[in-house]
């Protein structure tokens, strides 16, 4: 029994077939959400549920029974857990207010695709290592803002009390400029003044209208170039740098897991592999040599 649940689990067929369950469950939580649907197709969509419940159940099952003598093995695996977490949620007896806790336990159960893709995993991974260098990016983002913002509260908090009229609405208003999105009238406001450049919502409130034609132009464009253009850039560098990290400690963890099992393969395969470490080296070299030219440059 036990070498039989370790085929089940190491073939392809029962990974497909379980990426397809996930699939159908992410269906089938979304289709509950529709009125119409349920109310017509309630019962078989919440006998799939289940089915598909069940089907989780035993994969964690069959899972735990491949690590025997050692069936503890399986919560060794960080992924493992999450996905037992994920399916023993669903098994709480939840209910009345808390009836969207158990809603939202079973559309989590979507997020198993990370478990069940390499790649995916992958991604995650480097994500994770990359949240350290992530926040002190973040910190600096917020010393930036926090600046920034006490900056406009003083130079447009008159002429503009509802985007600039206190340091956090201020901050609330650099985090719409960040994001490129409607900052032409914001600044449209700033520059001509809130008497030439009118919206219903400043009519009442702007208590000195005033232009700043120099200051605004200087204040909104170095603000997107060291908030947008630098620091955000500064994000997407550390979680390449996260990736390319994550990318070779699998990489040697791969061939740790082979060389222990060089006993069971043939020469030809001992061969191939060899072939492919010395891929994954020039691979390496030739990205070193980047980064070399890169710097002289």
């Amino acid at each position: 029994m036990v070498e039989t649940s370790r085929k089940i689990v190491n073939s392809v067929w029962f990974t497909n077939f379980i990426i397809g369950v996930i699939f159908a469950a992410g269906v089938v939580v979304g289709l509950q959400t529709d009125r119409d649907i349920h109310q017509r197709y309630g019962n078989v969509l919440y006998v799939l549920d289940y089915i598909i419940l069940y089907i989780f159940v035993f994969e964690i099952i069959v899972k735990m029974i491949a690590k025997f003598p050692k069936p503890w093995d399986f919560f060794r695996d960080g992924w493992n857990v999450f996905d037992f977490i994920i399916v023993a949620v669903c098994f709480l007896p939840f209910g009345g207010a808390f009836i969207a806790v158990l809603r939202l336990a079973r559309i989590l159960r979507v997020l198993r695709l990370i478990s069940v893709l390499p790649k995916l995993q992958l991604l995650v991974g480097a994500l994770i290592k990359s949240i350290p260098s992530m926040s002190y990016v973040g910190l600096l983002l917020l010393l930036l803002f926090y600046i920034y913002a006490v900056i406009g509260t003083n130079l447009f908090g008159q002429n503009d009390p509802i985007h600039f009229g206190s340091i956090g609405k201020s901050m609330i208003t650099l985090f719409s400029v960040i994001t490129l999105e409607g900052w032409i009238d914001i600044y449209n406001i700033q520059v001509f003044g809130s008497d030439l450049y009118k919206t219903d919502a400043l009519e009442n409130v702007a208590t000195v209208p005033s232009a700043h034609p120099v200051a605004a132009p200087v204040y909104f464009i170095t603000f997107i170039l060291f908030g947008t253009m630098i620091m955000l850039n500064l994000f997407i560098g550390i979680i390449i740098n996260g990736m390319e990290e994550t990318n070779r400690e699998e990489a040697v963890k791969e061939i740790a897991r082979i060389r222990g099992e060089l006993h069971n393969i043939s020469i030809e395969e001992e061969i191939n592999l060899i072939q492919s470490d010395i891929e994954r080296i020039n691979e390496s070299l030739i990205l070193l040599k980047n980064r070399i030219s890169a710097g002289k440059k």
